[in-house]
């Protein structure tokens, strides 16, 4: 249940604590399940040290549980703040409803332009992390388009372009379901944008639909860190290049998600060839924003940060940071997703101050996004245990992101 006061600030920690009280493990006997020592473990349960995303994944295995699980997710008190808990079902049954005929009483779908500019408006709001946005409009859309496939009898370009707008649509549930830890319904969306994708026509969105299932199999633990490299090795093996700087830049991303999938792995020497492929294909391509993927060197940059703050070596994702400089126009959800990293590295360093500052300018660059990340949550609770009195704007913070 989210806290506002000083006595409850154990976040992951805390939950694996009580999860192997529930299982009747002993420090011992999780840390031999789960590869971990005991002392790290007991260090973590007092939030003494960070838990890295590979531990995560590691323990969440060993307990038999989801890492949305030992996160916490999803956070109900700010799915109510900010009105997404109320479209969570209408989501579920839009997908639902995916292969059934159209509502006889609804009215005729519009032309396929009108469609077309609606998804790119969704797209814009997926780039912005405007979540509320997204559950608000997606149901309905959803049906439309469904509708639309229904009518266009003919196959052909049009009818490839309805089951790409479809596929692009399920990928905004996606990142609704995802970002507030829904898993079951990223999943089933995942599901529908791959049946979507397959008859679009488009190679380069199937690929998209592989990276984002390998980024939702990290919920599985150690087991979906394996199989989200399996899947980007898949993506690349279907994904022929063409010489063309749209695929370039879809396999270019590919290569980052194996680099960030090896870190949680504990693959340094992997992490990092993954990563130096991908630079030398954004020197190429330049800065893209081709399926809303941001591929390019600033991207690069963004993901050798995460990579070497998942492993736990907080001092090099620092050193990386101050080497990158986001540009003005980019998207906002990218942009707030580096500065929750940088927050993360900062608190872990003892850089207590720049952390809060970093925070902030997540929270200012993409509110929604930040408000239900659970990095954001675990480096706000490391910044309430470090000190003796908490100050107000940080106890605000706390209580506006549910810590």
């Amino acid at each position: 249940m989210p806290y506002g006061n000083d006595e409850h600030t154990g976040g992951i920690g805390q939950r694996i604590a009580e999860l192997r009280a529930v299982r009747g493990y002993s420090l011992r006997q999780l840390g031999q399940r789960s590869h971990v020592s005991a002392s790290m473990l007991s260090m973590i349960e007092k939030g003494d040290r960070n838990a890295s995303e590979e531990i995560v994944a590691a323990v969440a295995r060993a307990l038999d549980v989801g890492v949305s699980n030992l996160r916490g997710q999803p956070y109900r008190q700010q799915l109510q703040q900010d009105r997404i808990d109320r479209m969570i079902e209408p989501l579920g049954g839009a997908l639902d409803n995916w292969d059934l005929d159209p509502d006889p009483a609804a009215p005729p779908p519009r032309p396929l332009a009108d469609l077309r500019a609606d998804v790119a408006r969704t797209i814009q709001m997926r780039a912005a992390a405007n979540l509320g946005g997204l559950a608000e409009k997606l149901p309905s859309l959803i049906a439309e388009i469904l509708h639309a496939i229904h009518v266009q009898d003919e196959l052909g370009h049009a009818r490839e372009e309805l089951y790409g707008l479809q596929a692009e649509a399920a990928r905004g549930v996606w990142r609704v379901a995802y970002r507030v830890g829904e898993m079951h319904l990223a999943r089933l969306a995942l599901s529908r944008m791959a049946q979507a994708a397959a008859q679009s026509g488009d190679p380069r969105q199937a690929a998209v639909e592989r990276w984002m299932r390998a980024q939702t199999s990290v919920e599985g633990g150690r087991p979906g860190v394996d199989t989200g490299l399996r899947l980007v090795n898949q993506a690349l093996k279907e994904l022929d290049d063409d010489g063309s700087s749209e695929t370039l830049a879809v396999r270019g991303a590919l290569h980052l998600k194996g680099s960030i999938l090896a870190s949680r792995q504990g693959d340094k020497d992997g992490s990092d060839a993954w990563l130096e492929e991908a630079r030398g294909m954004a020197q190429e391509t330049g800065e893209t924003r081709v399926y809303e993927l941001t591929f390019g060197p600033t991207n690069v940059e963004l993901h050798a940060v995460a990579a070497a703050a998942d492993q736990d070596k907080h001092g090099l994702a620092l050193k990386r940071a101050a080497k990158v400089e986001i540009p003005q126009d980019y998207p906002p959800g990218r942009a707030g997703h580096f500065y929750i990293d940088l927050a993360r590295a900062q608190a872990w360093t003892a850089r207590h101050d720049e952390a809060f500052e970093s925070l902030l300018k997540a929270r200012e660059t993409a509110p929604q996004m930040t408000r239900h990340h659970p990095q954001v949550h675990e480096t706000a609770a490391a910044l309430r245990r470090a000190r003796t009195r908490v100050p107000d704007p940080l106890r605000e913070f706390s209580l506006w992101c549910g810590v």
